[in-house]
């Protein structure tokens, strides 16, 4: 809720649900979990994240503000997962055939430590998807220092060592677009979007084919940089 170029935007309403719940209902229609957690902060400002985890019939952790890497591991304890697929909760427009491609790629691929959607971008900001083994999620938290712990898993692959990284690639390539939700303007695209398309999960294909048969759509947010790494 603390976002500071869009405060509270997680539990904007979007069609008659949260973004988060459009999140979350993307992870679960994806059918390729065994769990599912909202990771959100201790800060009493979240308090209404929590509360609307309870609502969803998600789990909550909470952990630090900053240190995102922290609270992952933190949700990860008393679990026996052996890898993290992490999805950032500004992204409603998930399509949750490319969450299980994804999964079923990792899966499919022994000693496999990093996959990700976005180490050679071809799809839309807003629609990645990454997984993190639990050894690579394990040597990050105790060698990575500053942004690191806010991207959770930019060390991975960042600082690679022996790990072996994975990344998918999809075509046709709509990299250029941007459907993640952090400024006003990226509300007005994905409000657009969701008005037009429905309060559902819209494959990547259809969303990225209309958005180009759309330039007054596409061009609400074109000028929106994404923050850099260092600054986020």
């Amino acid at each position: 809720m603390g976002s500071t170029r869009l405060p509270g935007k997680v539990l904007r309403d979007l069609e008659g649900r949260s973004v988060l719940g459009w999140v979350v209902r993307a992870a679960r229609e994806a059918g390729a979990l065994d769990d599912l957690v909202v990771a959100t902060t201790s800060e009493p400002g979240d308090d209404a994240v929590a509360a609307e985890c309870g609502r969803l019939g998600v789990a909550c952790h909470r952990g630090p503000v900053d240190d995102v890497l922290t609270r992952f591991v933190g949700a990860l304890e008393g679990r026996r997962w052996d890898a993290v697929m992490r999805f950032t909760a500004d992204c409603p427009m998930l399509d949750p055939a490319v969450i299980r491609e994804a999964a079923l790629v990792f899966r499919a691929v022994p000693g496999l430590d990093y996959l990700s959607t976005s180490l050679a971008r071809t799809l839309p900001r807003g629609l990645d998807v990454e997984i993190a083994g639990r050894a690579a999620l394990a040597r990050a938290h105790e060698e990575a220092t500053g942004f690191h712990r806010t991207h959770v898993t930019s060390y991975i692959y960042e600082h690679p060592g022996d790990a072996r990284l994975l990344g998918l690639a999809y075509r046709p390539a709509g990299d250029d677009l941007r459907v993640t939700l952090d400024t006003e303007d990226d509300w007005r695209l994905i409000s657009a979007v969701a008005a037009e398309l429905g309060d559902r999960c819209v494959p990547v294909r259809t969303l990225v084919s209309w958005l180009r048969e759309r330039p007054d759509v596409r061009g609400l947010n074109a000028h929106v940089r994404q923050k850099a790494l260092q600054d986020a």
